[in-house]
């Protein structure tokens, strides 16, 4: 109760404080048009990254963050889906005959007493490595359009037979499912460290965690 309190007097100050609200204002006005700013929020910026003297190089690293994690957490999110209903790679995850789906779901299966083995880990890591330093980044002067065009010339997949809305279009459906997808893997992860407590609701689309 008293963080409460507390929380509801910070949030009556800063509602007080005119150069935060200027700040705030400017950023709004260089910002507003940009992709993702669409309706019903708008221009949301609720932790003020983009408060005070702001360049568009700031924003274009904080758009570019934003593209990535929202990738990955799609990734990860369709990951859930798909081993909770009971889809798992075939063979063996080490030479003692373990067999993938003999390891839980989740994060379970990267922390915890069953978790996969410590050099399964680091081959994940390593792959993820491997993938950030030579596939997953603009390389410049290889033609892509955008901060998250990772294309560096040698994937197309019909892009460029695309229209200038029809781009627009896809790259805010791509904003939108990240967001969505960040916003429901970090739900999953909360859902599943609470389970032990004896709350295991019945999702939508992923079921039971448990």
């Amino acid at each position: 109760m008293k963080f409460v309190i507390a929380a509801t007097l910070a949030a009556s100050a800063a509602a007080f404080a005119p150069s935060k609200v200027a700040q705030t204002s400017t950023a709004i006005k260089a910002f507003e048009d940009e992709l993702g700013a669409q309706p019903p929020l708008g221009f949301f910026d609720p932790l003020g990254l983009l408060n005070g003297d702001v360049d568009q190089e700031r924003f274009d690293r904080l758009r570019y963050v934003e593209i990535k994690h929202g990738r990955i957490s799609q990734l990860a999110f369709l990951g859930q889906v798909v081993t909770r209903a009971g889809i798992h790679l075939p063979g063996s995850i080490n030479y003692a005959g373990d067999s993938f789906d003999s390891y839980p779901n989740g994060v379970a299966a990267l922390i915890g007493p069953d978790s996969i083995p410590t050099a399964g880990l680091v081959q994940l890591v390593a792959f993820i490595g491997l993938l950030e330093i030579g596939f997953m980044k603009d390389v410049p002067g290889t033609g892509n359009e955008f901060v998250g065009d990772f294309r560096n010339g040698y994937i197309d997949f019909g892009w460029d037979d695309f229209d200038e809305e029809t781009k627009l279009q896809k790259r805010a459906i791509e904003l939108n499912n990240g967001r969505a997808a960040m916003m429901g893997i970090l739900g999953l992860m909360v859902h599943e460290e609470i389970v032990p407590l004896g709350y295991d609701p019945d999702l939508p689309i992923i079921g039971h965690l448990v």
